[in-house]
Protein backbone atom coordinates (compact mmCIF):
# COMPACT_ATOMS: atom_id res chain seq x y z
CA UNK A 1 0.00 0.00 0.00
CA UNK A 2 1.15 3.54 -0.76
CA UNK A 3 2.95 5.47 2.31
CA UNK A 4 1.10 9.37 1.36
CA UNK A 5 4.05 10.57 3.82
CA UNK A 6 7.23 9.39 2.11
CA UNK A 7 8.45 10.17 -1.23
CA UNK A 8 6.82 11.42 -3.65
CA UNK A 9 4.53 12.96 -1.94
CA UNK A 10 5.18 13.83 1.12
CA UNK A 11 1.88 14.71 2.62
CA UNK A 12 1.01 16.03 5.90
CA UNK A 13 -1.30 14.46 8.74
CA UNK A 14 -4.18 17.35 7.46
CA UNK A 15 -3.11 16.22 4.40
CA UNK A 16 -3.56 12.36 4.67
CA UNK A 17 -7.18 13.61 6.05
CA UNK A 18 -7.97 15.01 3.02
CA UNK A 19 -7.67 12.16 0.93
CA UNK A 20 -9.05 9.46 3.46
CA UNK A 21 -12.40 11.65 4.20
CA UNK A 22 -12.65 12.06 0.49
CA UNK A 23 -12.77 8.37 -0.45
CA UNK A 24 -14.82 8.07 2.20
CA UNK A 25 -17.41 9.66 1.00
CA UNK A 26 -17.01 8.98 -2.17
CA UNK A 27 -19.89 6.65 -4.25
CA UNK A 28 -18.89 3.78 -6.32
CA UNK A 29 -19.23 5.23 -9.78
CA UNK A 30 -17.11 8.60 -8.15
CA UNK A 31 -13.88 5.94 -7.35
CA UNK A 32 -14.72 3.99 -10.50
CA UNK A 33 -15.05 7.34 -12.26
CA UNK A 34 -11.15 8.58 -10.94
CA UNK A 35 -9.74 5.97 -12.30
CA UNK A 36 -10.11 7.22 -15.56
CA UNK A 37 -7.62 9.83 -17.64
CA UNK A 38 -10.33 11.08 -20.40
CA UNK A 39 -8.60 12.28 -23.50
CA UNK A 40 -11.65 15.65 -24.04
CA UNK A 41 -12.72 15.29 -27.31
CA UNK A 42 -14.60 19.04 -27.05
CA UNK A 43 -14.42 21.84 -25.27
CA UNK A 44 -18.12 22.94 -25.12
CA UNK A 45 -18.69 23.83 -21.73
CA UNK A 46 -22.22 21.06 -21.41
CA UNK A 47 -19.62 17.93 -22.88
CA UNK A 48 -17.25 19.27 -20.37
CA UNK A 49 -19.63 19.29 -17.42
CA UNK A 50 -20.94 16.04 -18.54
CA UNK A 51 -17.68 14.56 -18.49
CA UNK A 52 -17.02 15.26 -14.68
CA UNK A 53 -20.64 15.34 -13.37
CA UNK A 54 -21.19 11.70 -14.99
CA UNK A 55 -18.28 10.37 -15.10
CA UNK A 56 -15.96 11.67 -12.19
CA UNK A 57 -13.07 11.57 -14.04
CA UNK A 58 -9.49 11.66 -12.67
CA UNK A 59 -7.69 13.71 -15.04
CA UNK A 60 -8.03 15.07 -18.03
CA UNK A 61 -5.68 15.46 -21.98
CA UNK A 62 -7.36 17.63 -24.36
CA UNK A 63 -6.65 18.13 -28.27
CA UNK A 64 -4.57 21.09 -29.33
CA UNK A 65 -6.03 24.40 -29.25
CA UNK A 66 -4.91 27.94 -28.02
CA UNK A 67 -3.80 29.08 -24.75
CA UNK A 68 -7.00 31.25 -24.13
CA UNK A 69 -9.15 28.20 -25.37
CA UNK A 70 -7.43 25.92 -23.22
CA UNK A 71 -7.32 28.10 -20.23
CA UNK A 72 -11.05 28.49 -20.45
CA UNK A 73 -11.73 24.91 -21.27
CA UNK A 74 -9.45 24.10 -18.11
CA UNK A 75 -11.46 26.74 -16.00
CA UNK A 76 -14.62 25.10 -16.76
CA UNK A 77 -13.45 21.66 -15.55
CA UNK A 78 -12.36 22.89 -11.90
CA UNK A 79 -15.13 25.29 -11.61
CA UNK A 80 -17.57 22.02 -11.80
CA UNK A 81 -15.38 19.00 -11.03
CA UNK A 82 -16.58 17.53 -6.96
CA UNK A 83 -12.37 16.70 -6.67
CA UNK A 84 -9.80 18.84 -8.31
CA UNK A 85 -8.69 16.98 -11.96
CA UNK A 86 -4.79 16.43 -13.13
CA UNK A 87 -4.86 18.17 -16.36
CA UNK A 88 -2.52 17.00 -18.37
CA UNK A 89 0.03 18.07 -21.27
CA UNK A 90 2.55 16.49 -23.13
CA UNK A 91 5.27 19.67 -22.90
CA UNK A 92 8.23 17.31 -24.02
CA UNK A 93 9.83 20.00 -26.36
CA UNK A 94 8.32 22.86 -25.15
CA UNK A 95 4.96 25.22 -24.10
CA UNK A 96 3.75 24.14 -27.70
CA UNK A 97 2.94 20.74 -26.30
CA UNK A 98 0.24 22.67 -24.10
CA UNK A 99 -0.99 25.15 -26.46
CA UNK A 100 -0.53 25.78 -30.11
CA UNK A 101 0.37 29.08 -29.52
CA UNK A 102 3.18 27.91 -27.10
CA UNK A 103 6.71 28.56 -27.30
CA UNK A 104 8.85 25.72 -28.67
CA UNK A 105 11.79 25.26 -26.34
CA UNK A 106 13.68 22.39 -28.56
CA UNK A 107 13.48 19.02 -29.03
CA UNK A 108 15.27 16.41 -26.36
CA UNK A 109 17.69 15.43 -29.19
CA UNK A 110 18.62 18.88 -30.00
CA UNK A 111 18.96 20.00 -26.53
CA UNK A 112 21.06 16.40 -26.01
CA UNK A 113 23.46 17.56 -28.85
CA UNK A 114 24.42 20.84 -26.95
CA UNK A 115 25.51 18.41 -24.00
CA UNK A 116 24.29 21.53 -22.03
CA UNK A 117 21.87 20.31 -19.00
CA UNK A 118 20.79 23.66 -17.75
CA UNK A 119 18.93 23.75 -21.35
CA UNK A 120 17.24 20.34 -20.08
CA UNK A 121 16.26 22.73 -16.90
CA UNK A 122 14.80 25.30 -18.86
CA UNK A 123 13.08 23.07 -21.02
CA UNK A 124 11.40 22.19 -17.72
CA UNK A 125 11.03 24.91 -16.60
CA UNK A 126 9.84 27.25 -19.05
CA UNK A 127 7.81 24.49 -20.65
CA UNK A 128 5.80 24.29 -17.70
CA UNK A 129 5.29 27.35 -17.15
CA UNK A 130 3.48 27.88 -19.24
CA UNK A 131 1.25 24.74 -18.84
CA UNK A 132 0.32 25.88 -15.75
CA UNK A 133 -0.46 29.47 -16.54
CA UNK A 134 -3.12 27.68 -18.59
CA UNK A 135 -4.39 25.86 -15.90
CA UNK A 136 -2.17 22.50 -16.23
CA UNK A 137 -0.41 20.57 -13.61
CA UNK A 138 0.92 17.62 -14.60
CA UNK A 139 3.39 16.80 -17.75
CA UNK A 140 3.76 13.61 -19.68
CA UNK A 141 7.08 13.73 -19.71
CA UNK A 142 10.31 14.08 -19.62
CA UNK A 143 10.70 11.16 -22.39
CA UNK A 144 12.94 8.72 -20.47
CA UNK A 145 13.62 6.22 -23.33
CA UNK A 146 17.26 5.95 -24.73
CA UNK A 147 17.78 5.63 -28.53
CA UNK A 148 20.11 2.13 -28.98
CA UNK A 149 17.85 0.97 -32.24
CA UNK A 150 17.77 3.96 -34.84
CA UNK A 151 15.08 2.23 -37.32
CA UNK A 152 12.98 2.49 -33.63
CA UNK A 153 9.80 4.86 -35.09
CA UNK A 154 8.80 6.22 -31.94
CA UNK A 155 11.29 7.74 -29.86
CA UNK A 156 12.65 9.57 -32.61
CA UNK A 157 14.18 13.58 -31.29
CA UNK A 158 12.18 12.42 -28.13
CA UNK A 159 15.08 11.47 -26.00
CA UNK A 160 18.65 13.40 -24.69
CA UNK A 161 20.54 10.26 -26.73
CA UNK A 162 22.08 6.92 -26.44
CA UNK A 163 24.38 7.39 -23.65
CA UNK A 164 22.92 6.41 -19.96
CA UNK A 165 24.99 9.49 -17.94
CA UNK A 166 23.43 11.98 -20.12
CA UNK A 167 19.84 10.84 -20.52
CA UNK A 168 20.01 10.58 -16.35
CA UNK A 169 21.32 13.97 -15.94
CA UNK A 170 19.02 15.54 -18.38
CA UNK A 171 15.63 14.18 -17.61
CA UNK A 172 16.53 14.91 -13.67
CA UNK A 173 16.86 18.54 -15.05
CA UNK A 174 13.96 18.60 -17.00
CA UNK A 175 11.67 17.43 -13.93
CA UNK A 176 13.53 19.81 -11.52
CA UNK A 177 12.82 22.77 -13.86
CA UNK A 178 9.34 21.22 -13.88
CA UNK A 179 9.40 21.39 -10.51
CA UNK A 180 10.13 24.59 -10.08
CA UNK A 181 6.57 25.69 -10.96
CA UNK A 182 5.31 25.32 -7.73
CA UNK A 183 3.02 22.34 -7.76
CA UNK A 184 3.06 20.99 -11.06
CA UNK A 185 4.40 17.63 -11.35
CA UNK A 186 5.68 15.06 -14.24
CA UNK A 187 5.20 11.49 -15.28
CA UNK A 188 8.29 10.15 -16.99
CA UNK A 189 7.69 7.73 -19.72
CA UNK A 190 7.50 5.11 -21.68
CA UNK A 191 8.33 2.44 -18.90
CA UNK A 192 10.12 0.09 -18.68
CA UNK A 193 11.65 1.93 -21.67
CA UNK A 194 11.47 2.55 -25.59
CA UNK A 195 14.32 2.72 -27.66
CA UNK A 196 15.85 -0.82 -28.28
CA UNK A 197 12.87 -2.53 -30.91
CA UNK A 198 12.26 -1.36 -34.84
CA UNK A 199 8.24 -2.01 -33.99
CA UNK A 200 5.51 0.78 -32.96
CA UNK A 201 3.47 -0.03 -30.09
CA UNK A 202 0.96 2.02 -31.32
CA UNK A 203 0.18 -0.49 -34.27
CA UNK A 204 2.20 -3.59 -32.96
CA UNK A 205 3.75 -5.37 -30.16
CA UNK A 206 7.13 -3.80 -28.77
CA UNK A 207 9.53 -5.43 -26.71
CA UNK A 208 11.95 -4.28 -24.31
CA UNK A 209 14.61 -7.83 -24.87
CA UNK A 210 17.26 -6.29 -22.25
CA UNK A 211 18.42 -9.03 -20.32
CA UNK A 212 18.06 -7.55 -16.29
CA UNK A 213 21.98 -6.86 -16.12
CA UNK A 214 21.50 -4.81 -18.89
CA UNK A 215 18.58 -3.14 -17.90
CA UNK A 216 19.62 -2.41 -14.96
CA UNK A 217 22.59 -0.54 -16.00
CA UNK A 218 20.57 1.35 -18.61
CA UNK A 219 16.74 2.38 -18.37
CA UNK A 220 17.05 0.89 -14.92
CA UNK A 221 19.69 3.77 -13.72
CA UNK A 222 17.25 6.47 -15.62
CA UNK A 223 14.12 5.47 -13.47
CA UNK A 224 15.93 5.05 -9.73
CA UNK A 225 17.71 8.22 -10.70
CA UNK A 226 13.92 10.05 -11.23
CA UNK A 227 12.35 7.98 -8.34
CA UNK A 228 15.04 8.84 -6.16
CA UNK A 229 14.53 12.55 -6.55
CA UNK A 230 10.85 12.89 -6.48
CA UNK A 231 9.21 11.78 -9.87
CA UNK A 232 5.21 12.14 -8.87
CA UNK A 233 4.02 9.71 -12.15
CA UNK A 234 5.32 7.34 -14.46
CA UNK A 235 3.47 6.37 -17.86
CA UNK A 236 3.49 2.63 -18.48
CA UNK A 237 4.25 1.65 -22.09
CA UNK A 238 2.82 -1.17 -24.11
CA UNK A 239 6.17 -2.55 -23.96
CA UNK A 240 7.10 -6.19 -22.79
CA UNK A 241 10.15 -7.01 -20.76
CA UNK A 242 10.72 -10.75 -21.04
CA UNK A 243 13.66 -11.04 -18.82
CA UNK A 244 12.19 -9.10 -15.49
CA UNK A 245 8.82 -10.71 -16.12
CA UNK A 246 10.30 -14.09 -15.35
CA UNK A 247 12.36 -13.30 -13.48
CA UNK A 248 9.52 -12.14 -10.65
CA UNK A 249 7.52 -15.11 -12.71
CA UNK A 250 9.82 -17.95 -13.11
CA UNK A 251 7.16 -20.05 -14.03
CA UNK A 252 4.86 -18.10 -16.43
CA UNK A 253 4.63 -19.27 -20.07
CA UNK A 254 5.52 -17.18 -23.42
CA UNK A 255 1.70 -16.57 -24.29
CA UNK A 256 1.19 -14.73 -20.71
CA UNK A 257 3.95 -12.20 -21.08
CA UNK A 258 1.91 -9.05 -20.96
CA UNK A 259 3.03 -5.31 -22.04
CA UNK A 260 3.88 -3.37 -18.73
CA UNK A 261 0.71 -2.30 -18.92
CA UNK A 262 -0.93 -4.94 -18.00
CA UNK A 263 1.99 -6.70 -16.16
CA UNK A 264 1.64 -7.62 -12.33
CA UNK A 265 5.30 -8.54 -12.71
CA UNK A 266 6.54 -5.43 -14.33
CA UNK A 267 4.47 -2.65 -11.95
CA UNK A 268 4.12 -4.94 -8.97
CA UNK A 269 8.06 -6.33 -9.33
CA UNK A 270 10.16 -4.37 -11.18
CA UNK A 271 8.83 -0.51 -10.27
CA UNK A 272 7.35 -1.10 -7.07
CA UNK A 273 9.49 -3.65 -5.41
CA UNK A 274 12.82 -3.40 -6.79
CA UNK A 275 12.67 0.37 -7.51
CA UNK A 276 10.75 1.05 -4.88
CA UNK A 277 8.51 3.63 -6.45
CA UNK A 278 6.03 4.85 -4.38
CA UNK A 279 4.26 7.36 -6.54
CA UNK A 280 0.94 6.98 -9.20
CA UNK A 281 1.20 4.99 -12.58
CA UNK A 282 -0.64 5.93 -15.51
CA UNK A 283 -1.10 3.59 -18.85
CA UNK A 284 -0.24 5.16 -22.12
CA UNK A 285 -2.65 5.73 -24.59
CA UNK A 286 -5.42 2.48 -24.86
CA UNK A 287 -6.00 2.46 -28.51
CA UNK A 288 -2.49 1.43 -29.07
CA UNK A 289 -2.56 -1.97 -30.57
CA UNK A 290 0.54 -2.46 -28.01
CA UNK A 291 -2.12 -2.87 -25.49
CA UNK A 292 -5.09 -4.08 -27.55
CA UNK A 293 -3.95 -7.11 -29.26
CA UNK A 294 -3.04 -8.79 -26.10
CA UNK A 295 -7.18 -9.36 -24.91
CA UNK A 296 -10.55 -7.76 -25.07
CA UNK A 297 -11.15 -4.41 -24.43
CA UNK A 298 -13.65 -5.22 -21.51
CA UNK A 299 -11.06 -7.21 -19.83
CA UNK A 300 -8.13 -5.28 -20.62
CA UNK A 301 -9.56 -2.41 -18.61
CA UNK A 302 -9.61 -3.96 -15.58
CA UNK A 303 -7.09 -6.12 -15.89
CA UNK A 304 -4.48 -2.77 -16.13
CA UNK A 305 -5.90 -1.96 -12.61
CA UNK A 306 -5.14 -5.10 -10.95
CA UNK A 307 -1.74 -5.12 -12.53
CA UNK A 308 -1.27 -2.07 -10.47
CA UNK A 309 -1.92 0.62 -12.89
CA UNK A 310 -3.75 3.29 -11.20
CA UNK A 311 -5.01 5.29 -14.06
CA UNK A 312 -6.28 4.49 -17.17
CA UNK A 313 -5.95 6.44 -20.41
CA UNK A 314 -8.29 6.86 -22.66
CA UNK A 315 -11.68 6.43 -22.92
CA UNK A 316 -13.46 4.45 -25.88
CA UNK A 317 -17.30 4.44 -25.66
CA UNK A 318 -17.67 6.60 -22.47
CA UNK A 319 -20.33 4.38 -21.32
CA UNK A 320 -18.78 1.28 -22.35
CA UNK A 321 -15.75 1.96 -20.97
CA UNK A 322 -16.89 3.35 -17.41
CA UNK A 323 -19.47 -0.15 -17.13
CA UNK A 324 -16.92 -2.65 -18.11
CA UNK A 325 -14.51 -1.29 -15.22
CA UNK A 326 -16.79 -0.96 -12.80
CA UNK A 327 -18.25 -4.72 -13.77
CA UNK A 328 -13.95 -5.45 -12.98
CA UNK A 329 -14.29 -4.14 -9.46
CA UNK A 330 -18.06 -5.91 -9.25
CA UNK A 331 -16.71 -9.55 -10.19
CA UNK A 332 -13.48 -9.21 -7.96
CA UNK A 333 -10.70 -8.70 -10.82
CA UNK A 334 -10.17 -5.41 -9.32
CA UNK A 335 -9.78 -6.19 -5.54
CA UNK A 336 -11.03 -3.78 -2.64
CA UNK A 337 -7.39 -3.57 -1.61
CA UNK A 338 -6.55 -2.32 -5.46
CA UNK A 339 -9.02 -0.06 -6.05
CA UNK A 340 -8.36 1.48 -2.82
CA UNK A 341 -4.01 1.77 -3.10
CA UNK A 342 -4.97 3.50 -6.49
CA UNK A 343 -7.66 5.93 -5.45
CA UNK A 344 -5.07 6.85 -2.47
CA UNK A 345 -1.97 7.09 -5.11
CA UNK A 346 -4.51 9.50 -7.40
CA UNK A 347 -5.96 11.57 -4.47
CA UNK A 348 -2.38 11.84 -2.62
CA UNK A 349 -0.64 13.37 -5.90
CA UNK A 350 -3.64 15.98 -6.08
CA UNK A 351 -2.77 16.89 -2.55
CA UNK A 352 1.07 16.86 -3.00
CA UNK A 353 0.18 19.36 -5.81
CA UNK A 354 -1.78 20.99 -3.78
CA UNK A 355 -5.05 21.29 -5.39
CA UNK A 356 -7.39 20.37 -2.53
CA UNK A 357 -6.16 24.15 -0.70
CA UNK A 358 -7.99 25.93 -3.07
CA UNK A 359 -11.06 27.02 -4.44
CA UNK A 360 -12.70 25.85 -7.66
CA UNK A 361 -11.96 29.21 -8.60
CA UNK A 362 -8.53 29.39 -7.93
CA UNK A 363 -7.16 26.32 -9.63
CA UNK A 364 -6.56 27.57 -12.71
CA UNK A 365 -4.25 30.97 -12.20
CA UNK A 366 -6.07 34.45 -13.87
CA UNK A 367 -6.77 34.86 -17.26
CA UNK A 368 -4.92 38.05 -17.34
CA UNK A 369 -1.33 36.76 -16.61
CA UNK A 370 -1.79 34.02 -20.02
CA UNK A 371 -0.36 36.13 -22.19
CA UNK A 372 2.52 37.61 -20.11
CA UNK A 373 3.77 34.20 -19.87
CA UNK A 374 2.80 32.47 -22.74
CA UNK A 375 5.38 33.06 -25.98
CA UNK A 376 6.94 35.60 -23.74
CA UNK A 377 10.29 36.99 -24.91
CA UNK A 378 12.82 35.22 -22.70
CA UNK A 379 11.40 31.78 -23.70
CA UNK A 380 11.89 32.58 -27.64
CA UNK A 381 15.53 33.77 -26.45
CA UNK A 382 15.96 30.58 -25.05
CA UNK A 383 14.79 28.62 -28.16
CA UNK A 384 17.49 31.01 -30.22
CA UNK A 385 20.13 30.18 -27.98
CA UNK A 386 19.34 26.23 -27.90
CA UNK A 387 19.80 26.38 -31.68
CA UNK A 388 23.02 28.19 -31.58
CA UNK A 389 24.30 25.61 -29.41
CA UNK A 390 22.93 22.82 -30.83
CA UNK A 391 23.59 22.12 -35.17
CA UNK A 392 25.90 19.12 -35.19
CA UNK A 393 27.85 19.04 -38.33
CA UNK A 394 28.01 15.40 -38.13
CA UNK A 395 30.17 14.34 -41.03
CA UNK A 396 32.75 16.48 -42.96
CA UNK A 397 34.48 14.50 -45.76
CA UNK A 398 35.77 17.49 -47.84
CA UNK A 399 37.04 19.50 -45.70
CA UNK A 400 37.66 22.64 -48.14
CA UNK A 401 33.65 23.09 -49.11
CA UNK A 402 32.87 25.06 -46.15
CA UNK A 403 32.94 28.35 -45.69
CA UNK A 404 29.46 28.81 -48.01
CA UNK A 405 29.71 32.14 -49.28
CA UNK A 406 28.49 33.96 -52.09
CA UNK A 407 31.97 34.83 -53.57
CA UNK A 408 32.27 30.97 -53.78
CA UNK A 409 29.11 29.59 -54.50
CA UNK A 410 26.72 31.82 -55.92
CA UNK A 411 24.41 29.76 -57.48
CA UNK A 412 22.90 27.07 -54.81
CA UNK A 413 20.23 24.13 -55.61
CA UNK A 414 18.24 23.13 -52.92
CA UNK A 415 16.77 19.56 -53.14
CA UNK A 416 13.76 18.85 -51.28
CA UNK A 417 13.40 15.47 -49.73
CA UNK A 418 10.58 14.34 -47.77
CA UNK A 419 9.41 11.51 -46.23
CA UNK A 420 6.49 8.95 -46.59
CA UNK A 421 4.07 9.96 -43.98
CA UNK A 422 0.06 8.18 -43.56
CA UNK A 423 -2.44 9.05 -45.93
CA UNK A 424 -3.97 12.32 -45.03
CA UNK A 425 -1.55 12.75 -41.92
CA UNK A 426 -0.25 15.98 -43.01
CA UNK A 427 -3.68 17.70 -43.11
CA UNK A 428 -4.80 16.35 -39.49
CA UNK A 429 -1.21 17.54 -38.02
CA UNK A 430 -1.17 19.98 -39.89
CA UNK A 431 1.67 21.41 -42.66
CA UNK A 432 4.06 24.36 -42.83
CA UNK A 433 1.94 27.23 -44.61
CA UNK A 434 5.82 28.13 -46.27
CA UNK A 435 7.73 24.52 -46.85
CA UNK A 436 11.04 24.18 -45.15
CA UNK A 437 12.91 24.33 -48.59
CA UNK A 438 10.96 27.94 -49.66
CA UNK A 439 12.27 29.01 -45.99
CA UNK A 440 15.86 28.15 -46.94
CA UNK A 441 15.66 29.70 -50.48
CA UNK A 442 14.57 33.47 -48.99
CA UNK A 443 17.20 33.01 -46.11
CA UNK A 444 20.44 32.45 -48.81
CA UNK A 445 18.49 34.78 -51.21
CA UNK A 446 18.58 37.55 -48.22
CA UNK A 447 22.27 36.85 -47.90
CA UNK A 448 23.64 37.71 -51.43
CA UNK A 449 23.13 33.90 -52.85
CA UNK A 450 21.15 32.81 -55.72
CA UNK A 451 19.19 30.26 -54.91
CA UNK A 452 16.13 27.99 -56.21
CA UNK A 453 14.73 24.96 -55.75
CA UNK A 454 15.13 21.55 -57.88
CA UNK A 455 12.14 20.73 -59.76
CA UNK A 456 11.85 16.65 -60.74
CA UNK A 457 11.11 15.71 -64.10
CA UNK A 458 7.91 14.39 -62.40
CA UNK A 459 7.25 17.82 -61.15
CA UNK A 460 8.02 19.20 -64.51
CA UNK A 461 5.11 16.78 -66.48
CA UNK A 462 2.38 17.21 -63.37
CA UNK A 463 3.06 21.23 -64.63
CA UNK A 464 2.58 20.16 -67.89
CA UNK A 465 -1.22 18.11 -67.12
CA UNK A 466 -2.23 21.04 -65.20
CA UNK A 467 -1.62 23.57 -68.04
CA UNK A 468 -3.62 20.74 -70.38
CA UNK A 469 -0.87 20.11 -72.08
CA UNK A 470 0.90 16.31 -73.50
CA UNK A 471 3.07 15.43 -70.64
CA UNK A 472 6.44 14.59 -72.20
CA UNK A 473 6.94 11.15 -70.78
CA UNK A 474 11.00 10.91 -72.03
CA UNK A 475 11.40 13.65 -68.86
CA UNK A 476 11.21 10.42 -66.49
CA UNK A 477 12.58 7.87 -68.76
CA UNK A 478 15.69 10.31 -70.37
CA UNK A 479 15.46 13.54 -68.68
CA UNK A 480 18.86 13.70 -67.89
CA UNK A 481 21.58 16.26 -68.70
CA UNK A 482 25.04 15.89 -69.82
CA UNK A 483 27.12 15.71 -66.61
CA UNK A 484 28.98 18.98 -68.25
CA UNK A 485 25.65 20.46 -68.43
CA UNK A 486 24.27 19.73 -65.02
CA UNK A 487 27.81 20.89 -63.13
CA UNK A 488 27.16 23.83 -64.90
CA UNK A 489 23.75 25.36 -63.43
CA UNK A 490 24.89 25.71 -59.90
CA UNK A 491 28.28 25.89 -58.13
CA UNK A 492 26.86 24.19 -54.78
CA UNK A 493 23.93 21.81 -53.82
CA UNK A 494 21.97 21.22 -50.87
CA UNK A 495 20.36 18.52 -49.94
CA UNK A 496 17.40 19.32 -47.32
CA UNK A 497 15.66 15.76 -46.05
CA UNK A 498 12.97 16.89 -44.30
CA UNK A 499 11.39 13.80 -43.19
CA UNK A 500 9.56 12.65 -39.30
CA UNK A 501 11.61 12.08 -36.22
CA UNK A 502 8.70 9.79 -34.45
CA UNK A 503 5.12 9.18 -34.31
CA UNK A 504 5.50 8.36 -38.18
CA UNK A 505 5.22 4.82 -39.84
CA UNK A 506 7.91 5.24 -42.10
CA UNK A 507 10.54 7.69 -40.99
CA UNK A 508 12.60 7.29 -44.40
CA UNK A 509 13.39 9.66 -47.19
CA UNK A 510 11.02 9.21 -49.98
CA UNK A 511 13.14 9.74 -53.24
CA UNK A 512 11.02 10.92 -56.36
CA UNK A 513 13.40 9.44 -59.55
CA UNK A 514 15.79 6.12 -59.52
CA UNK A 515 18.54 5.67 -61.47
CA UNK A 516 20.34 8.96 -61.15
CA UNK A 517 17.18 11.51 -60.74
CA UNK A 518 18.55 14.42 -59.28
CA UNK A 519 16.72 13.90 -55.89
CA UNK A 520 19.27 11.58 -54.77
CA UNK A 521 22.57 13.25 -54.44
CA UNK A 522 24.79 11.08 -56.89
CA UNK A 523 26.59 13.69 -58.05
CA UNK A 524 28.70 14.07 -54.66
CA UNK A 525 32.34 13.99 -56.81
CA UNK A 526 30.88 16.32 -59.26
CA UNK A 527 29.89 19.44 -57.33
CA UNK A 528 30.04 20.41 -53.40
CA UNK A 529 26.92 18.86 -51.77
CA UNK A 530 25.89 19.26 -47.93
CA UNK A 531 23.03 17.26 -47.10
CA UNK A 532 21.20 18.90 -44.23
CA UNK A 533 18.77 16.83 -42.40
CA UNK A 534 16.12 19.35 -40.63
CA UNK A 535 14.59 16.91 -38.01
CA UNK A 536 15.42 12.86 -37.87
CA UNK A 537 18.57 12.52 -37.60
CA UNK A 538 19.18 9.26 -39.27
CA UNK A 539 19.46 9.80 -43.28
CA UNK A 540 22.99 9.00 -42.96
CA UNK A 541 21.29 5.28 -43.69
CA UNK A 542 19.53 6.42 -46.79
CA UNK A 543 22.53 8.88 -48.46
CA UNK A 544 25.77 7.07 -47.09
CA UNK A 545 27.41 8.94 -49.98
CA UNK A 546 27.21 12.16 -48.64
CA UNK A 547 30.34 14.00 -47.76
CA UNK A 548 28.98 16.69 -45.27
CA UNK A 549 25.97 16.08 -43.73
CA UNK A 550 24.26 18.11 -40.76
CA UNK A 551 21.55 17.56 -38.22
CA UNK A 552 19.13 20.44 -37.24
CA UNK A 553 16.55 18.65 -35.12
CA UNK A 554 13.68 21.03 -36.39
CA UNK A 555 12.57 23.63 -39.01
CA UNK A 556 12.39 27.04 -36.75
CA UNK A 557 13.37 30.25 -37.88
CA UNK A 558 15.87 30.61 -35.49
CA UNK A 559 17.35 27.27 -36.48
CA UNK A 560 17.51 28.17 -40.08
CA UNK A 561 19.37 31.24 -38.87
CA UNK A 562 21.87 30.09 -37.01
CA UNK A 563 22.24 27.33 -40.07
CA UNK A 564 23.33 29.83 -42.76
CA UNK A 565 25.40 31.73 -40.10
CA UNK A 566 27.33 28.64 -39.53
CA UNK A 567 27.61 27.27 -43.08
CA UNK A 568 28.87 31.06 -43.62
CA UNK A 569 31.53 31.25 -41.19
CA UNK A 570 32.59 27.44 -41.43
CA UNK A 571 33.21 24.19 -39.72
CA UNK A 572 34.57 25.71 -36.62
CA UNK A 573 31.34 27.70 -35.76
CA UNK A 574 29.07 24.27 -35.34
CA UNK A 575 29.54 23.24 -32.00
CA UNK A 576 26.86 20.42 -31.57
CA UNK A 577 28.05 16.84 -30.26
CA UNK A 578 25.65 13.88 -31.90
CA UNK A 579 23.63 12.76 -29.19
CA UNK A 580 23.12 9.83 -31.01
CA UNK A 581 24.62 7.28 -33.51
CA UNK A 582 23.74 9.33 -36.38
CA UNK A 583 25.90 7.13 -38.39
CA UNK A 584 23.24 4.17 -37.60
CA UNK A 585 26.13 1.59 -36.83
CA UNK A 586 27.09 0.97 -40.61
CA UNK A 587 30.47 0.88 -41.90
CA UNK A 588 29.90 2.54 -44.79
CA UNK A 589 28.43 5.70 -43.76
CA UNK A 590 31.53 6.45 -42.97
CA UNK A 591 33.02 6.25 -46.01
Amino acid sequence: MVDMKANPFYLSDEDCKWVEDTIAGMTLDEKIGQLFFNMGSSRDEEYLKMTVNKYHIGGIRYNPATADEVHEQNRILQENSKIPLIIACNTENGGDGACVDGTTIGSQTKIGATRNVDYAYNLGYMSNKEASAIGCNLSFAPVSDILYNWENPVIGLRTYGNDVERVMEMTKAYMDGAHANKGFCCAAKHFPGDGLDFRDQHVANSVNDYSCEQWDETFGKVYQNLIDNGLEAIMAGHIMQPAYTRHFNPEIADDDIMPATLSPELIGGLLRTKLGFNGMVLTDASHMVGLTCRMKRCDLMPAAIAAGIDMFLFFNDMDEDFESMKQGYLDGRITEERLSDALHRILALKAHMGLHKKAPTELVPPKAQVHEIVGCDEHKAMQKEISEKSITLVKYKDQDVLPMIPDRYKRIMIVYVKGLEAPGLGAIMGKNKVSPAEKLKEKLIAKGFDAFIYESPIQKIMQQMQAGGKPDINLYFAGKDAIKDFVSKQDLIITLVDIPGGFQPVARPAFGMTKGGGEIPWYVHELPVIVISTKQPFVLADIPQARTYINTYDVLDTTFDALIDKLMTGADAFVGQDPVDSYCGVWDTHL
